[in-house]
C-alpha cells in the first residue's frame, strides 16, 4: 500500500549557506551518474547489523554524492523533507521530498556555515540483503525548468511539496533542529550555528 508519509525531517538554509558546488553553476547539483550511485551509497560498515529503513541510505547518498560536490567543510550534514513514499517495490523504492545537504567548520563553539544546497526530486532505493542502497534521482532542474519538472516529478504530490518547501520559517526551525541533533551525536559541543554574513543562532536543546 502506497504511504504518504507527510513530515519534515529537518530541513532549511538562507541563502547565505547556498554556495555554489565547486565547479558548477547555480544552487542545484545535477542527477549524479547513475553507474557510480549504487557504489558510493552500499552500508558503509557491511558488518553491522542490517538496516531497518533506508533513512540511512538517504544520508549517505546526500554526503557521498552530492556534499563531496560543495566546498568541504569539517562536518558534512545531510537533511531530508519527505514528501510522499512508496514501498510496493523493494527493488524500487521511491522516495519523493527535498533532499539538502550543508558542510560546516566547527570554530570553538560555533558551527559555521561553508556551503550547501538543496535536491528536490525523486529517489529510487534498493532493498538489499543488508539494508538498503539509493540508485538513482530523478533533479528537479534549475531555473525555468524549476517548475514544469517538479511538478512532472512529483505529480499529485506537487501541493504537498510546494507547501512544504515554501515555509520558511519552519525550514529554518527544522534546520536548526536537525543541527542540533548532528551534534549531540557526534559529541561536537557546540551551541550556535552562523550562515555567513548573518549573526550566530543558538541550537535548539536535544532531548
Amino acid at each position: 500500500m502506497k504511504k504518504i508519509l507527510l513530515f519534515v525531517a529537518a530541513l532549511a538554509v538562507w541563502a547565505a549557506c547556498e554556495n555554489k558546488p565547486a565547479g558548477a553553476a547555480g544552487s542545484g547539483v545535477g542527477a549524479p551518474d547513475t553507474a557510480s550511485v549504487a557504489q558510493e551509497n552500499r552500508q558503509e560498515h557491511p558488518d553491522e547489523p542490517r538496516e531497518t529503513n533506508y533513512f540511512p541510505a538517504i544520508d549517505r547518498y546526500l554526503v557521498n554524492v552530492f556534499g563531496k560536490r560543495y566546498a568541504g567543510g569539517e562536518h558534512c550534514v545531510p537533511i531530508h523533507s519527505v514528501v510522499s513514499v512508496d514501498e510496493r517495490n523493494s527493488e524500487d523504492i521511491l522516495v519523493w521530498g527535498d533532499f539538502w545537504v550543508f558542510n560546516y567548520d566547527l570554530a570553538g563553539d560555533t558551527l559555521k556555515c561553508v556551503s550547501g544546497g538543496s535536491h528536490a526530486g525523486l529517489m529510487h532505493i534498493r532493498q538489499t540483503e543488508k539494508g538498503f542502497e539509493v540508485t538513482g534521482f530523478d533533479a528537479v532542474e534549475d531555473g525555468s525548468r524549476y517548475l514544469p519538472s517538479a511538478k512532472r516529478i512529483f505529480g499529485k504530490k506537487y501541493e504537498a511539496f510546494h507547501v512544504i518547501n515554501s515555509d520558511a520559517e519552519a525550514r529554518e526551525r527544522l534546520r536548526a533542529e536537525g543541527l542540533a541533533v548532528y551534534a549531540k551525536k557526534h559529541g561536537l559541543g557546540a551551541t550556535l550555528y552562523q550562515d555567513y554574513g548573518w549573526p550566530a543562532k543558538k541550537l535548539p536543546p536535544v532531548e
